[in-house]
């Protein structure tokens, strides 16, 4: 049993140890495969929004409001997402949450299909997108450590599964628009919902670790103790508190302007090729994650950090097609390699009858500042121009990572496992006794 920092037992960071183990089975290679497919999905929508709003007559800032309905209505609503995947199947909410998505972004489809595109509309469609991605996203946390030994060797292969569907997904939305019509892109967006949501069906997800579900204590009482939990660890709080600058001034304007810019400049296929050596660089991130495994993942996921203010300072610089293609690899190297440094931390530090919540928590932080940043990138890109915007983003991101790097308890957090990491040989695993699958 490991510690989290407040002196509470960690229930699986036992298996966390057992780094020589194989991820590898059919339930985490279903999981894998509808991660991937629904990234696919995910990273062509920016290409149609922008394509598609830009052609219908609107500009920077109704793409900014079109990407910020979703992106706020799910932060608004991911950690009441929480409180129902640590009381409830979690498989069922991210099933109902992918077909619920795939029925929003098909009636996008049909929108741009047939040319009635109206931004209120789009809006809508997009928020309850997002509710729908506030059911599914919490369920995340707990699924990949029941389902795997080694908790960053799969986050580091759903990672690169996910920037691969990065790297493909932006450049053949970009040919599907050029060559036939964002509608056809929010069909296959639907599509990749409907691949996830059969991949979930055929999961079978082991049982529970006894101490995964505390007795609820009710909704309201549930909230607050995860809130709770939440604060109490310096670590978790800090780095949501720089991550909301970190939107507000860097990321959250990055997406609306770069897609524009490039767009407007290049055209869609340019910015898909953009956007797809983002996606290279995030497999190079996650390969590295699957083979680097820093005693203090934190500290180490912040360096790497610093390459993200290369994405919109690359695009302000103006470097043309092949600079900022660079400054992209760059940056999604860095970007992935701290994510699966992070979400792996979250995932073995933090106690799994709160685990769910404590997620939603740290999603909902990390993305409360992003639709603020996003609405503001046209008025801020009006004001004072699209280029002067992104290379102030760069500037925003290097001050966030030294940031980090100046809390203490962010830069001196030591892995979960890193006695077992330092013991030669590992200890064997205990026998387990196998148990019928359940159908959470």
């Amino acid at each position: 049993m490991g510690g989290d920092g407040t002196g509470r037992p960690v229930g699986r960071v036992g298996r966390v140890g057992r780094v020589g183990h194989s991820i590898w089975s059919r339930d985490f290679g279903l999981f894998f495969t509808a991660r991937a497919v629904a990234k696919l999905g995910d990273t062509m929508l920016p290409v149609a929004l922008a394509a598609g709003l830009l052609q219908y007559g609107y500009g920077a800032g109704a793409v900014g409001l079109a990407m910020a309905a979703s992106v706020g209505c799910f932060a608004g609503l991911v950690i009441f997402g929480g409180v129902f995947a640590d009381r409830f199947s979690t498989r069922l909410l991210m099933i109902g949450a992918d077909v619920t998505r795939l029925v929003s972004q098909s009636l996008a489809a049909v929108m741009f299909f047939t040319g009635h595109v109206v931004l209120w509309e789009i809006c809508v469609i997009g928020a309850v997108n997002g509710a729908a991605s506030a059911l599914f996203q919490p369920g995340v946390a707990s699924t990949v450590p029941r389902l795997a030994d080694d908790v960053q060797a799969a986050n580091g292969a759903i990672r690169v599964a996910e920037s691969g569907s990065q790297l493909a997904g932006p450049a053949v939305a970009g040919l599907l628009v050029a060559f036939a019509s964002p509608g056809l892109v929010f069909a296959a967006h639907a599509g990749t919902y409907a691949l996830s949501a059969l991949c979930l069906v055929l999961l079978r997800l082991p049982p529970a670790a006894p101490d995964s579900h505390a007795p609820s204590n009710g909704f309201r009482k549930d909230l607050i103790e995860g809130w709770q939990e939440f604060r109490s660890r310096t670590w978790l709080w800090a780095v949501i508190a720089v991550w909301c600058v970190l939107q507000i001034g860097a990321s959250g304007p990055a997406v609306p302007l770069v897609a524009t810019q490039v767009t407007q400049e290049y055209g869609p296929r340019a910015y898909g090729l953009v956007n797809s050596a983002l996606g290279a660089g995030t497999v190079i991130g996650g390969l590295i994650a699957l083979r680097v495994r820093p005693r203090r993942m934190l500290r180490a996921g912040t360096v790497a950090l610093f390459g993200f203010a290369l994405f919109p300072a690359a695009v302000g610089a103006g470097l043309g097609v092949p600079g900022m293609m660079a400054g992209c690899v760059i940056a999604g190297a860095g970007m992935s390699f701290w994510g699966v440094m992070w979400a792996t931390s979250v995932q073995t530090q933090v106690p799994h009858d709160v685990l769910n919540r404590i997620h939603a928590y740290d999603v909902a932080g990390s993305l409360a500042m992003a639709p603020v940043g996003q609405a503001l990138a046209g008025p801020a890109a009006g004001a004072f121009g699209t280029r002067h915007v992104l290379l102030t983003g760069g500037g925003v991101a290097v001050l966030c990572a030294a940031a980090l790097l100046a809390v203490p308890a962010i830069r001196g957090l030591v892995r979960a496992d890193a006695p077992r990491l330092r013991s030669l040989p590992a200890p064997p695993a205990p026998r387990r006794e196998p148990a019928r699958p359940e159908s959470r």
